[in-house]
């Protein structure tokens, strides 16, 4: 590099600054960057690359190598394993829109992949879910969902939905008001299980404040009848005891097929009584299993192949 130093240095404005050892100054030089440029024209696939790429750089790199396919489809998502650096072809999004990604949202946020938003553009990665599906998380939806496939698909719901009142509708909310003791209110915007008012296991007390709260602010707030879980052996402190479950199934979209995968998350109550299975409010999670026939095994269920919940076998937790 010595002929090179002197030809190009920083008179002309190049800095030489060697192998950098520690990574977090890698990651902080080439964030600062606009551009990666890679001329070597011996490589296998070069680390360098896919760190630059990962901080969303522009990358400019000679056909070496692996180096060229990377690049083919442009700038994607790598992360570092116990093997490595490896390209990421799917990322579940559990973080608001707004911290996505600090170049493309608040420039402010720690909890982002600077450039995600740019390989997400150009189909080198798949966000499950995608920026702006949170509208799906107003739980006002939930009493739309049955209108929604009539509309959209033409036919009828499959699985019967759970009836949801808005108490921004005035006949729904004269119901909720004189059947709190029957009904789980919900706030529609919170998640995990916070907010949440269980009529039937609630004091006086309790009711008459979520009174107030919805005619104070009806928009906020929608109710449903509470519904009775399954349990399933628990060890509480060494000891075996029944507590509730949900089974949350994933089915996965690919153009205008879906599929049902084979098994789910089961969440588990872990305090004695509650109905709220999230993990936020102390819950846990069991193992799935599915149960099939000799000879057959649990493949993807294609959503024209159900017709009932046991159809391919049952599931246990």
């Amino acid at each position: 590099l010595a002929p090179l130093k002197a030809q190009y240095g920083e008179e002309i404005g190049v800095e030489w600054l060697g192998f950098v050892a520690e990574e977090s100054r890698r990651i902080e030089i080439l964030r600062s960057a606009d551009v990666y440029i890679l001329p070597s024209l011996v490589e296998g696939l070069s680390l360098s690359l896919l760190e630059a790429m990962s901080c969303g750089l522009a990358c400019i790199a000679t056909d070496a190598g692996a180096d060229g396919e990377v690049l083919e489809k442009g700038a994607g998502v790598v992360m570092r394993t116990t093997r490595g650096l490896q390209p990421v072809d799917v990322i579940y999004r559990r973080i608001d829109d707004d911290f996505l990604d600090p170049k493309f949202f608040r420039p402010d946020s720690m909890l982002g992949v600077p450039g995600l938003m740019e390989a997400y553009r150009r189909g080198t990665v798949t966000l499950a879910n995608a920026p702006a599906t949170g509208i799906a998380d107003d739980k006002a939806v939930y009493a739309y969902v049955p209108k929604i496939i009539k509309f959209y698909l033409g036919e009828d719901a499959i699985l019967p939905n759970v009836p949801t009142y808005l108490c921004d509708d005035p006949k729904d909310q004269e119901y909720v008001l004189s059947h709190m003791h029957q009904l789980v209110v919900k706030p529609v915007n919170e998640s995990g299980g916070y907010g949440i008012l269980m009529g039937p296991q609630a004091t006086d007390t309790q009711r008459a404040e979520y009174v107030d709260l919805i005619k104070a602010n009806p928009r906020n707030y929608v109710a449903q009848p509470m519904l009775n879980l399954s349990t399933a052996p628990t060890l509480i402190d060494g000891r075996m005891e029944a507590r509730h479950i949900d089974l949350r199934p994933f089915v996965l979209c690919s153009g205008d097929d879906v599929f049902v995968l084979p098994g789910g998350l089961t969440r588990v109550a872990l305090r004695k009584g509650s109905m709220i299975v999230n993990s936020s409010q102390g819950g846990g999670s069991k193992d799935t299993w599915v149960l099939v026939g000799a000879g057959q095994r649990p493949d993807l269920v294609h959503r024209d192949q159900i017709t009932s919940p046991l159809e391919k076998g049952a599931v246990t937790c």
